[in-house]
Protein backbone atom coordinates (compact mmCIF):
# COMPACT_ATOMS: atom_id res chain seq x y z
CA UNK A 1 0.00 0.00 0.00
CA UNK A 2 2.86 2.29 0.90
CA UNK A 3 4.54 1.44 -2.45
CA UNK A 4 1.38 2.29 -4.38
CA UNK A 5 1.14 5.66 -2.63
CA UNK A 6 4.74 6.52 -3.60
CA UNK A 7 4.05 5.53 -7.21
CA UNK A 8 0.87 7.63 -7.32
CA UNK A 9 2.76 10.58 -5.90
CA UNK A 10 5.47 10.35 -8.58
CA UNK A 11 2.86 10.14 -11.33
CA UNK A 12 1.10 13.22 -9.96
CA UNK A 13 4.40 15.14 -9.74
CA UNK A 14 5.38 14.27 -13.34
CA UNK A 15 1.91 15.29 -14.57
CA UNK A 16 2.12 18.67 -12.82
CA UNK A 17 5.62 19.31 -14.22
CA UNK A 18 4.43 18.46 -17.76
CA UNK A 19 1.49 20.84 -17.48
CA UNK A 20 3.75 23.62 -16.17
CA UNK A 21 6.27 23.18 -19.01
CA UNK A 22 3.53 23.20 -21.66
CA UNK A 23 1.98 26.31 -20.16
CA UNK A 24 5.35 28.14 -20.13
CA UNK A 25 6.17 27.08 -23.69
CA UNK A 26 2.78 28.22 -24.90
CA UNK A 27 3.17 31.67 -23.36
CA UNK A 28 6.67 32.00 -24.80
CA UNK A 29 5.46 31.19 -28.31
CA UNK A 30 2.86 33.92 -28.05
CA UNK A 31 5.65 36.41 -27.48
CA UNK A 32 7.51 35.41 -30.65
CA UNK A 33 6.83 36.89 -34.10
CA UNK A 34 3.69 35.35 -35.48
CA UNK A 35 2.26 34.66 -32.03
CA UNK A 36 -1.06 36.04 -30.85
CA UNK A 37 0.26 38.35 -28.10
CA UNK A 38 0.01 42.01 -29.08
CA UNK A 39 2.93 44.29 -28.26
CA UNK A 40 2.96 48.08 -28.72
CA UNK A 41 4.79 49.11 -31.90
CA UNK A 42 8.25 50.67 -31.57
CA UNK A 43 8.21 52.13 -35.07
CA UNK A 44 8.90 55.85 -35.35
CA UNK A 45 5.60 56.51 -37.11
CA UNK A 46 3.76 55.38 -34.00
CA UNK A 47 1.55 58.07 -32.53
CA UNK A 48 3.42 57.60 -29.24
CA UNK A 49 6.80 58.47 -30.78
CA UNK A 50 8.17 61.99 -30.21
CA UNK A 51 7.01 64.45 -32.86
CA UNK A 52 10.59 65.36 -33.77
CA UNK A 53 11.40 61.68 -34.36
CA UNK A 54 8.43 61.22 -36.68
CA UNK A 55 9.27 64.38 -38.63
CA UNK A 56 12.94 63.45 -38.84
CA UNK A 57 12.18 59.96 -40.13
CA UNK A 58 9.72 61.36 -42.67
CA UNK A 59 12.34 63.70 -44.12
CA UNK A 60 14.96 60.92 -44.06
CA UNK A 61 12.67 58.58 -45.99
CA UNK A 62 11.49 61.23 -48.46
CA UNK A 63 15.07 61.99 -49.48
CA UNK A 64 16.14 58.32 -49.27
CA UNK A 65 19.21 59.38 -47.31
CA UNK A 66 20.02 55.77 -46.52
CA UNK A 67 20.85 55.25 -50.18
CA UNK A 68 23.54 57.91 -49.81
CA UNK A 69 25.14 56.17 -46.83
CA UNK A 70 23.70 58.29 -44.02
CA UNK A 71 22.34 56.33 -41.07
CA UNK A 72 18.92 57.28 -39.71
CA UNK A 73 20.14 57.83 -36.15
CA UNK A 74 22.85 60.23 -37.37
CA UNK A 75 20.26 62.28 -39.23
CA UNK A 76 17.95 62.27 -36.21
CA UNK A 77 20.68 63.59 -33.92
CA UNK A 78 21.54 66.28 -36.44
CA UNK A 79 17.91 67.25 -36.97
CA UNK A 80 17.20 67.39 -33.24
CA UNK A 81 20.19 69.67 -32.68
CA UNK A 82 19.17 71.82 -35.64
CA UNK A 83 15.67 72.30 -34.21
CA UNK A 84 17.07 72.89 -30.73
CA UNK A 85 19.41 75.64 -31.94
CA UNK A 86 16.60 77.21 -33.95
CA UNK A 87 14.33 77.21 -30.89
CA UNK A 88 17.06 79.11 -28.99
CA UNK A 89 17.33 81.73 -31.74
CA UNK A 90 20.87 80.69 -32.64
CA UNK A 91 20.27 80.18 -36.37
CA UNK A 92 19.76 82.90 -38.95
CA UNK A 93 19.38 80.44 -41.81
CA UNK A 94 16.77 77.84 -40.86
CA UNK A 95 16.27 75.87 -44.07
CA UNK A 96 19.69 74.20 -44.37
CA UNK A 97 21.33 71.48 -42.29
CA UNK A 98 24.87 70.24 -43.00
CA UNK A 99 26.08 66.88 -41.69
CA UNK A 100 29.69 65.74 -41.65
CA UNK A 101 29.53 62.03 -40.88
CA UNK A 102 32.93 60.93 -39.63
CA UNK A 103 31.70 57.44 -38.85
CA UNK A 104 32.25 56.78 -42.56
CA UNK A 105 35.48 56.19 -44.44
CA UNK A 106 37.07 59.26 -45.99
CA UNK A 107 36.70 57.43 -49.29
CA UNK A 108 32.95 57.95 -49.00
CA UNK A 109 30.99 61.07 -49.82
CA UNK A 110 30.25 61.78 -46.20
CA UNK A 111 29.25 65.45 -46.31
CA UNK A 112 25.53 66.13 -46.69
CA UNK A 113 23.91 69.53 -47.20
CA UNK A 114 20.16 69.14 -46.78
CA UNK A 115 17.26 71.48 -47.41
CA UNK A 116 15.12 70.37 -44.45
CA UNK A 117 12.21 72.63 -45.40
CA UNK A 118 11.69 71.12 -48.84
CA UNK A 119 13.30 67.74 -48.05
CA UNK A 120 16.01 67.89 -50.69
CA UNK A 121 19.62 66.75 -50.69
CA UNK A 122 21.54 69.72 -52.09
CA UNK A 123 25.11 68.41 -51.89
CA UNK A 124 26.72 65.06 -51.16
CA UNK A 125 30.48 65.03 -51.48
CA UNK A 126 33.84 64.29 -49.85
CA UNK A 127 35.15 66.03 -46.75
CA UNK A 128 38.50 65.81 -44.97
CA UNK A 129 39.27 65.29 -41.31
CA UNK A 130 42.26 66.37 -39.21
CA UNK A 131 45.52 64.55 -39.84
CA UNK A 132 45.79 63.60 -36.15
CA UNK A 133 42.21 62.33 -36.07
CA UNK A 134 43.06 59.21 -38.05
CA UNK A 135 44.04 57.84 -41.43
CA UNK A 136 41.17 56.58 -43.62
CA UNK A 137 38.79 56.84 -40.66
CA UNK A 138 38.59 59.65 -38.12
CA UNK A 139 38.56 58.18 -34.62
CA UNK A 140 40.08 60.85 -32.36
CA UNK A 141 38.81 64.41 -31.82
CA UNK A 142 39.85 67.48 -29.90
CA UNK A 143 38.97 71.03 -28.94
CA UNK A 144 42.60 71.97 -28.27
CA UNK A 145 44.71 74.47 -30.17
CA UNK A 146 47.40 72.90 -32.42
CA UNK A 147 45.93 69.42 -31.95
CA UNK A 148 45.44 69.08 -35.72
CA UNK A 149 42.29 67.13 -34.95
CA UNK A 150 38.69 67.60 -35.99
CA UNK A 151 36.10 68.74 -33.46
CA UNK A 152 32.75 67.05 -32.92
CA UNK A 153 29.35 68.57 -32.33
CA UNK A 154 27.14 71.41 -33.44
CA UNK A 155 28.50 74.46 -35.23
CA UNK A 156 26.92 77.53 -36.76
CA UNK A 157 28.32 79.03 -39.94
CA UNK A 158 29.62 82.58 -40.07
CA UNK A 159 30.59 84.67 -43.08
CA UNK A 160 32.83 83.81 -46.04
CA UNK A 161 36.29 85.38 -46.33
CA UNK A 162 39.43 84.94 -48.41
CA UNK A 163 42.30 83.40 -46.50
CA UNK A 164 45.34 81.20 -47.08
CA UNK A 165 43.10 78.48 -48.55
CA UNK A 166 41.17 80.92 -50.74
CA UNK A 167 37.45 81.35 -50.18
CA UNK A 168 36.65 79.94 -46.75
CA UNK A 169 33.73 79.91 -44.34
CA UNK A 170 33.97 80.73 -40.65
CA UNK A 171 32.56 78.21 -38.17
CA UNK A 172 31.45 78.87 -34.61
CA UNK A 173 31.28 76.10 -32.00
CA UNK A 174 28.05 75.90 -30.02
CA UNK A 175 29.14 73.38 -27.38
CA UNK A 176 31.38 74.59 -24.53
CA UNK A 177 34.29 72.29 -23.83
CA UNK A 178 33.57 70.31 -26.99
CA UNK A 179 34.04 72.64 -29.96
CA UNK A 180 33.93 76.22 -28.68
CA UNK A 181 37.55 76.81 -29.73
CA UNK A 182 37.14 76.11 -33.44
CA UNK A 183 37.17 79.81 -34.34
CA UNK A 184 40.32 80.41 -32.28
CA UNK A 185 41.87 77.35 -33.94
CA UNK A 186 40.96 78.73 -37.40
CA UNK A 187 38.89 75.63 -38.17
CA UNK A 188 36.97 76.66 -41.30
CA UNK A 189 35.30 75.08 -44.29
CA UNK A 190 37.30 75.56 -47.49
CA UNK A 191 38.08 73.91 -50.80
CA UNK A 192 41.02 71.62 -51.53
CA UNK A 193 42.28 69.99 -54.73
CA UNK A 194 43.47 67.06 -52.61
CA UNK A 195 39.98 66.19 -51.41
CA UNK A 196 38.83 64.21 -54.41
CA UNK A 197 37.98 60.71 -55.61
CA UNK A 198 41.22 60.53 -57.61
CA UNK A 199 43.27 61.07 -54.45
CA UNK A 200 41.21 58.56 -52.48
CA UNK A 201 41.72 55.97 -55.22
CA UNK A 202 45.48 56.51 -55.37
CA UNK A 203 46.17 56.77 -51.62
CA UNK A 204 43.31 54.71 -50.18
CA UNK A 205 41.92 57.84 -48.53
CA UNK A 206 41.53 61.53 -49.28
CA UNK A 207 44.15 63.93 -47.98
CA UNK A 208 43.75 65.18 -44.44
CA UNK A 209 43.74 68.70 -43.03
CA UNK A 210 44.87 70.46 -39.86
CA UNK A 211 41.35 69.97 -38.52
CA UNK A 212 39.32 71.82 -41.14
CA UNK A 213 36.42 70.15 -42.97
CA UNK A 214 37.82 70.72 -46.48
CA UNK A 215 35.68 69.82 -49.49
CA UNK A 216 36.55 69.36 -53.19
CA UNK A 217 37.87 72.50 -54.81
CA UNK A 218 35.38 74.16 -57.12
CA UNK A 219 32.22 72.88 -55.51
CA UNK A 220 33.22 74.69 -52.31
CA UNK A 221 32.02 77.94 -53.85
CA UNK A 222 28.48 76.58 -54.14
CA UNK A 223 28.51 74.90 -50.73
CA UNK A 224 29.73 78.03 -48.95
CA UNK A 225 27.12 80.13 -50.68
CA UNK A 226 24.37 77.68 -49.66
CA UNK A 227 25.25 77.40 -45.96
CA UNK A 228 26.84 80.76 -45.06
CA UNK A 229 25.30 83.20 -42.63
CA UNK A 230 24.04 81.24 -39.64
CA UNK A 231 23.12 77.69 -40.66
CA UNK A 232 23.60 74.53 -38.60
CA UNK A 233 26.51 72.12 -39.13
CA UNK A 234 26.72 68.82 -37.25
CA UNK A 235 30.01 66.92 -37.08
CA UNK A 236 29.09 63.39 -36.11
CA UNK A 237 30.91 60.35 -34.74
CA UNK A 238 29.67 57.68 -32.28
CA UNK A 239 32.02 58.85 -29.52
CA UNK A 240 30.86 57.75 -26.06
CA UNK A 241 32.27 60.79 -24.30
CA UNK A 242 30.59 63.22 -26.68
CA UNK A 243 27.31 61.31 -26.70
CA UNK A 244 27.06 61.52 -22.91
CA UNK A 245 28.49 65.05 -22.60
CA UNK A 246 26.61 66.98 -25.27
CA UNK A 247 23.85 69.06 -23.69
CA UNK A 248 22.24 69.42 -27.11
CA UNK A 249 22.04 65.70 -27.86
CA UNK A 250 20.69 65.04 -24.37
CA UNK A 251 18.20 67.90 -24.28
CA UNK A 252 14.63 66.90 -23.52
CA UNK A 253 13.40 68.63 -26.64
CA UNK A 254 10.45 67.96 -28.92
CA UNK A 255 8.49 69.78 -31.61
CA UNK A 256 4.96 71.07 -31.26
CA UNK A 257 2.43 68.44 -32.43
CA UNK A 258 1.17 70.93 -35.03
CA UNK A 259 4.57 71.00 -36.77
CA UNK A 260 4.24 70.02 -40.42
CA UNK A 261 6.58 69.28 -43.30
CA UNK A 262 5.74 70.15 -46.88
CA UNK A 263 3.36 68.01 -48.92
CA UNK A 264 5.25 64.78 -49.76
CA UNK A 265 4.08 64.64 -53.39
CA UNK A 266 5.34 68.14 -54.17
CA UNK A 267 8.60 67.45 -52.33
CA UNK A 268 9.29 64.26 -54.24
CA UNK A 269 8.51 65.84 -57.59
CA UNK A 270 10.64 68.87 -56.76
CA UNK A 271 13.55 66.69 -55.74
CA UNK A 272 13.38 64.52 -58.82
CA UNK A 273 13.01 67.34 -61.34
CA UNK A 274 15.48 69.86 -59.94
CA UNK A 275 18.67 69.27 -61.88
CA UNK A 276 20.02 72.82 -62.17
CA UNK A 277 21.46 75.20 -59.57
CA UNK A 278 20.81 74.09 -56.01
CA UNK A 279 20.23 70.45 -56.89
CA UNK A 280 22.22 67.40 -55.83
CA UNK A 281 25.92 67.63 -56.55
CA UNK A 282 28.11 64.56 -56.33
CA UNK A 283 31.57 65.54 -57.46
CA UNK A 284 34.93 64.08 -58.29
CA UNK A 285 36.61 67.46 -58.74
CA UNK A 286 40.38 67.21 -59.15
Amino acid sequence: MRGFSKLAGKVLLVTLLFISVQSFAGDNKKGLPGGDKNFPTLLSNSASAPVIKRISDSIYDLISLGEYGLEKDVFFNAYKGFQYLESKGMLNKTNVLTICDYSQSSRNKRLYVIDVVNSRLLFNTYVSHGKNSGEEFATSFSNLYNSNKSSLGFLVTGQPYKGKAGLSLQLNGMEPGINDRVKMRSIVLHGSKYVAASVAGAKGAISRSYGCPAVPYGIHFRIIDAIKGGSCVFVSYPDDWYTHTSAILNAGFDLNPSYQINDPSSIQNNTASNTDGGSLYSTDVK
